[in-house]
């Protein structure tokens, strides 16, 4: 389960990628926490990206099988977080993600950086 988790997350930053997601982060969960296997963070540049990121990765993985179990977010579009239990994928607004730091929150965990291919 762990290993379709993983390969979940990837695709997921790498649907981000394709809509010019930046700053992409895959966070390996599982050994620090409960929440779940991994958190994918994505950074946006203004509203309409991160929703327009969030729906690619929302309407991919759909169609691969995979829908979430929550969504929220998509009517402010500076946070919008994609639940699939196992992967959590984050996609903010770059002030919003600053704000947060959910990666200095969560330091611990390993951080695996994808980049555009």
């Amino acid at each position: 389960m762990a290993k379709l988790a993983l390969e979940t997350a990837r695709k997921a930053g790498q649907i981000a990628l394709g809509k010019r997601g930046f700053d992409v982060k895959i966070l390996k969960m599982d050994e620090i926490s409960s929440i779940c296997d991994y958190f994918v963070i994505v950074s946006g540049d203004a509203d309409v990206h991160v929703k327009a990121i969030s729906n690619a990765i929302y309407d991919e993985l759909l169609d691969d099988g995979m829908k979430p179990y929550h969504r929220e977010g998509m009517d402010t579009g500076s946070w919008v977080l994609l639940d699939y239990v196992d992967v959590v994928v984050h996609i903010f607004k770059e002030p919003v993600r600053s704000f947060y730091a959910l990666e200095k929150l969560w330091g611990d965990a390993p951080v695996e950086e994808l980049k555009d291919e």
